[in-house]
């Protein structure tokens, strides 16, 4: 049996698990998967270690783990892990937290 892997972002940068959206088909057209937008939002899974400012002073991140966030569509750096696909993203890579 495998281990289980687990990763932890470094720095100033943030995984997050795309979040799928339910799709409504009109008149029984399927769209296939390659003809679908990157989905822009995510749940954010690890926060990195931090960025620090000019003085050593560790700056906070504004998600926290568990947020919904708005993410540019084509940033960051695409991962598969155990079966799965995440990203990681610089936090200025993040538009938005979805309230």
């Amino acid at each position: 049996m495998a281990a289980k892997k687990s990763i932890k972002p470094l720095g100033d940068r943030v995984l997050v698990a795309p979040v799928e959206e339910k799709e409504v088909v009109k008149g029984g057209i399927v769209i296939p998967d390659s003809a679908k937008e990157k989905p822009q939002e995510a749940k954010v899974i690890a926060l990195g270690t931090g960025k620090k400012d000019d003085k050593g002073k560790k700056i906070a991140f504004e998600v926290a783990v568990g947020d919904i966030v708005l993410t540019s569509k084509y940033g960051g750096t695409e991962i598969k892990l155990d079966g799965k696909t995440y990203k990681i993203l610089g936090a200025d890579e993040i538009l938005a937290v979805v309230g």
